[in-house]
């Protein structure tokens, strides 16, 4: 049972890391380099992500530098940005790409909110999987351990469930009062 558990807290951490991952994906009128470094492009043959053909970097909150290492692939690099529908335009110099952020409207922002709540549902629908399945996987296990251990076990599952399902909720409400305040 306590093996159980464990692999269930794991499955539940993993759920709230994988949130973390999307919530630092999205646009919110501060630039990071994690909107574009998974961006895959076709380089030298093969598919390739941005951050390994190019330097990313920061050089002010609204806007994201690429100097690619080898300038022959700057045409694909502005290609693959542009293909994968982030919303953000390139602006090739010859030297670097730069992606200036436009502000945000009060539109946007709500828009932002919506799909930062739907990550959030999304994630909690994760962990209550991952509680099912355990439960289900220790009920398959009836004849090896008592009612009682297995009442015991669905309380603890609940309890992890229910710190998971707060832990979610206070990063959404974090994000999205983040969003609603830039």
């Amino acid at each position: 049972m306590n093996q159980q558990l464990t692999d269930s807290k794991k499955l539940m951490e993993k759920s709230v890391e994988h949130l973390k991952q999307e919530f630092s994906k999205l646009r919110v009128g501060r630039a990071t380099t994690s909107m574009v470094e998974g961006v895959r492009i076709e380089v030298y043959g093969s598919p390739m992500t941005i951050k390994e053909v190019a330097a990313l970097t920061i050089p002010d909150p609204k806007t994201i530098q690429i100097q690619p290492w080898d300038r022959s692939v700057m045409q694909e690099v502005e290609k693959g940005i542009l293909a994968a529908n982030l919303g953000l335009t390139p602006i090739n110099d010859g030297k670097v790409i730069r992606i200036n952020l436009p502000p945000m409207t009060e539109e946007r922002r709500k828009d932002f909110v919506k799909q930062i709540k739907k990550f959030g549902e999304e994630a909690k629908v994760t962990v209550r999987n991952n509680r099912r399945d355990a439960i289900d996987g220790m009920k398959a296990k009836k004849d090896d351990i008592s009612e009682d251990d297995l009442r015991r076990f669905q309380d603890e599952v609940q309890k992890l469930t229910d710190s998971f399902t707060t832990e979610i909720d206070k990063l959404v409400e974090a994000k999205s009062k983040e969003v609603m305040t830039l």
